[in-house]
């Protein structure tokens, strides 16, 4: 994958840990963390040996989403209950040592933390604290790391380098379910969702996931992409949008077909049989909103100031 990238010019985030790990490894034992610092280690030298460029790392995707779907809910593994703070932080303790595992390799290399980015509201006055109290968790996993929430965790700012903002059309909510829509009471622009974040951290941030599903596709796009630019015009430092996925995919519940990609299926079916198509068929619409969007942000951004640690 190093030497593909190396030689289509792709620069690539190497995620290396996405809610899954070997399973002679107990996720809950400390042996976790001493693991996977070493295969962090490892990864890091092979990567140092095929480029010279600087690498960016995504070492645990998601610390506090997976540490409640995972942990707290036990919808995906480690299939457990009520243990969802327990391993966040587990995880948080198995980033800082990897993070330290790759700069003793590569003392340059970079990293993403990634969590969704989240609004929670409340319908009824009575629920209101119980509201803020869900939103603000999304900033744990990123305290922990910074040391500001559980310092005996090992955490400080260095820690946190570049903060990674998963967002869809579904991450605004009613504690008392159902979500939120634009135009809706409560419902928050993503720039002053971003602005927060920013002013909470004073760290660069990217959009690491967003997109949506069929004719919302493009819409979503331009959207993300216009609160993204008023966030950078009021000086908050974001540096990237990452499309996702960039092919349709089966859902994970049923295996449906979701159309959520600039290209489709690269199998098609011809009279009840499986065939392969020379090319994924490439969704137009979508593939037009990243050409305005391209050459709208190819403008030299605002000045920033340095980040430093």
């Amino acid at each position: 994958m190093a030497r593909a990238a190396n030689k289509t010019g792709m620069q690539v985030t190497w995620d290396l840990c996405h809610y899954g790990w070997p399973d002679h490894v107990d996720i809950w034992r400390p042996r976790f963390v001493d693991a996977f610092a070493k295969f962090a280690a490892a990864t890091a030298v092979v990567i140092a040996s095929e480029t010279e460029d600087v690498p960016i790392f995504t070492l645990i995707n998601e610390i506090s989403f997976w540490s409640w779907f995972g942990g707290e809910v036990g919808d995906i593994r480690p299939s457990t209950y009520g243990r969802g703070l327990e391993l966040k932080h587990q995880l948080v303790r198995a980033t800082i040592a990897a993070t330290d595992a790759i700069r003793a390799v590569i003392p340059t290399a970079r990293f993403i933390t990634t969590d969704p980015l989240i609004n929670v509201t409340a319908r009824a006055q009575e629920r209101a604290e119980d509201a803020e109290r869900h939103r603000l968790s999304q900033y744990q996993a990123w305290d922990m790391l910074s040391g500001a929430l559980w310092p005996g965790l090992g955490g400080s700012q260095s820690y946190l380098d570049v903060i990674g903002l998963n967002y869809y059309n579904f991450n605004q909510w009613y504690i008392e379910g159902g979500e939120l829509q634009q135009g809706d009471t409560g419902y928050r622009a993503l720039w002053q969702m971003l602005e927060e974040v920013y002013l909470r951290y004073k760290r660069p941030l990217v959009i690491a996931e967003t997109g949506a599903e069929g004719d919302l596709r493009r819409p979503w796009l331009a959207y993300v992409a216009d609160e993204v630019f008023l966030a950078r015009a009021r000086g908050v430092p974001v540096e990237g949008l990452c499309l996702y996925p960039v092919l349709d995919y089966p859902g994970w519940a049923n295996d449906r077909h979701c159309e959520t990609g600039l290209f489709g299926y690269a199998i098609e079916t011809k009279e009840g049989v499986p065939a392969f198509r020379a090319d994924r068929p490439l969704y137009q619409p979508l593939a037009d909103e990243l050409a305005i969007q391209g050459r709208r942000f190819a403008q030299p951004p605002a000045p920033d100031d340095a980040f430093e640690f």
